[in-house]
């Protein structure tokens, strides 16, 4: 008998822009540019930005600002309604709870697992919490074990340890570094191209 499937997907640079690639544009703060596709070190990352951050007084109502301005990527949402109707969808991401939802808002509000910040009184981020550590790979991990057939898709390196867990793991958009160190994924680059690699999984499920 033919398992029941889960499709977890990445966030940001598969479904929406990536935030802080567009927090950094619209302050001009350069280093903000750095992401998950550039440093494999999740923590070393959020206290680069953190840090970055408290340095500039920026608060969560300046990034919060400029999420207000974002929407999915061209494409995104038709191929999410699409995965809809052949899977259960869950989205696996980094962000925060406090970035997230306007997002979530235009993409009919999909199931969402990611972490929290900490805000300060004078609302700026003092600090981050995970919802748990290693959290994408372990939730494929704990789909499996209820019987799941999983597949999934991501851009950067926190997304390589969901793809190695899940059943069927696909590469969207990674950058050539990505794709150097994770040679065993096959790499899509339209939702064309997407679908129809989770087609695959459906088909072999």
């Amino acid at each position: 008998m033919a398992l029941p499937i889960v499709a977890c997907l990445d966030l940001e640079g598969v479904l929406v822009p990536e935030i802080w690639i567009n927090v950094a544009t619209k302050t001009g703060i350069e280093d903000l540019k750095r992401t998950t596709r550039d440093e494999p070190d999740y923590d070393v990352l959020m206290r680069y930005r953190l840090e970055i951050l408290d340095r500039h007084k920026l608060t969560l109502g300046d990034i919060q600002d400029v999420i207000a301005t974002l929407t999915p990527l061209d494409g995104a949402a038709a191929f999410l309604d699409w995965l809809r109707t052949e899977a259960q969808v869950i989205i696996l991401s980094d962000t925060f709870a406090e970035f997230a939802k306007p997002l979530m808002a235009q993409l009919g509000y999909p199931c969402l697992f990611c972490h929290s910040l900490e805000i300060d009184d004078a609302g700026r981020i003092s600090n981050y919490r995970l919802r748990i550590a290693d959290g994408k790979r372990k939730a494929v991990q704990a789909l499996k074990q209820l019987n799941f057939s999983v597949a999934a898709a991501g851009d950067s390196y926190n997304d390589t340890s969901m793809l190695i867990e899940a059943h069927t793991g696909i590469l969207f958009r990674p950058p050539d570094n990505v794709i150097q160190d994770f040679p065993q994924f096959p790499v899509t680059r339209t939702y064309d191209e997407l679908q129809a690699a989770f087609r695959e999984h459906f088909a072999r499920a």
